[in-house]
C-alpha cells in the first residue's frame, strides 16, 4: 500500500514591492531645508560671521581677517570698555565699523599728549603699538552710549569725528577671530 504523504509546497509569495522613490527634489527639500533655517536663525539672532575692512584695528585685527559678531550678550548687558564691537553709524548708510569700546555712560574722555584719559587717568591699553595722535577736549559720553576708537588711532574713523555711538547702534561684539586659522583667537 502507498502511503502518500502531504508535503507542504512553499505556497507562491508575490515579492514585496519597494517602497515608492520620493522625488530627487522632496529628497533634498528635507535635507537641506531644516539646515538653512538653522542656518539662518544663528545668522539673524545669535551671531554673524564679518570680514574686516580697513586697518583701523591693527594691530589687533588686520584688513580681511574674518570674526564671529556675539548678537546677544549686548542684548542683556552694557559693552564694557575694552571689548571690540560692531557699531552702525547714526544717521548713515554705511557700511558696519569695528572699534573698541573706551569711554562709557558718565565718563569724560579727553586726549592729550599722546594719551587717552578716562576721568582724568591715563587709561591703560597694551593693544596699541602707537601713541594717540593730536588732541581733543574733554567730552562726557552721554547716558546708553559709548565712545570707540579704533587701535590704529592715525588711520581710524571714530567718536573723535563721529561723534558718541548709542546703544541702539551697537549691533554686537566681536567674540571669536577665526580667520586665518594661523591667527583664531577668542576675545575676552
Amino acid at each position: 500500500m502507498e502511503t502518500s504523504l502531504n508535503v507542504a509546497r512553499p505556497e507562491a509569495t508575490e515579492p514585496t514591492p519597494a517602497p515608492p522613490r520620493r522625488p530627487v527634489l522632496r529628497e533634498l527639500l528635507d535635507t537641506f531645508l531644516p539646515a538653512i533655517v538653522i542656518v539662518l536663525v544663528v545668522n539673524l539672532l545669535l551671531a554673524q560671521p564679518r570680514t574686516v575692512h580697513g586697518q583701523s584695528m591693527e594691530p589687533c585685527l588686520h584688513e580681511n581677517e574674518r570674526v564671529i559678531i556675539d548678537l546677544v550678550s549686548l542684548r542683556w548687558r552694557e559693552p564694557r570698555r575694552g571689548e571690540i564691537i560692531v557699531l552702525r553709524l547714526p544717521n548713515r548708510r554705511s557700511d558696519p565699523l569695528i572699534k573698541r569700546v573706551i569711554g562709557m555712560p558718565g565718563d569724560t574722555v579727553t586726549i592729550r599728549a599722546g594719551k587717552v584719559l578716562v576721568n582724568e587717568q591715563v587709561l591703560d591699553e597694551p593693544y596699541l603699538d602707537q601713541i594717540t595722535p593730536g588732541r581733543m577736549p574733554a567730552q562726557v559720553v552721554p547716558e546708553a552710549h559709548v565712545f570707540v576708537l579704533g587701535d590704529n588711532r592715525g588711520a581710524s574713523n571714530d567718536s573723535r569725528y563721529f561723534g558718541m555711538v548709542p546703544y541702539e547702534n551697537v549691533l554686537g561684539r566681536a567674540w571669536l577671530r577665526y580667520w586665518p586659522p594661523s591667527e583664531v583667537e577668542l576675545f575676552h
